[in-house]
């Protein structure tokens, strides 16, 4: 009971991206195709949202639920990312969808989407196998 509040967001979350057709196939379409803002609006709040969040990590002004200060390292930057954000994009684009709306996706009724998970789950599967070995 004690992640009931998270249960609880991750709903109130999957409704959100639901009634603001960030789930939609079309949408996403429109997007790759630069039709429409209606994504990138979304994004565009989000990363926003992300580095007003961030200020407040790194002030100190929220922490842990233990109090605790929040550390985020410096991320690499390189070649890694730039092929990495192109099969996340590819991916995406080819699936219709991006991981957290897959499953929202899934509870509504679109079945098609447990494969999608499926090759999801086992890319992640597959990369922590073979991490070791790749140059980071």
């Amino acid at each position: 009971m004690k992640n009931l509040k998270f249960i609880l967001a991750g709903v109130l979350f999957g409704i959100i991206l639901s009634k603001s057709e960030v789930i939609s196939w079309y949408r996403i379409y429109e997007m790759f195709k630069f039709q429409s803002f209606h994504m990138y609006g979304v994004i565009g709040f989000a990363v926003v949202t992300g580095m007003i969040l961030f200020y407040f990590f790194r002030k100190g002004t929220i922490k842990t639920m233990e109090g605790k200060q929040i550390e985020i390292e410096p991320k690499k930057k390189g070649v890694r990312n730039i092929i990495g954000g192109t099969l996340f994009g590819l991916g995406w684009a080819l699936a219709g969808a991006c991981p957290g709306p897959m499953f929202i996706l899934l509870g509504r009724g679109a079945i098609s989407f447990a494969i999608v998970i499926i090759g999801a789950l086992f890319g992640a599967f597959l990369y922590h196998a073979v991490k070791s070995k790749l140059p980071h």
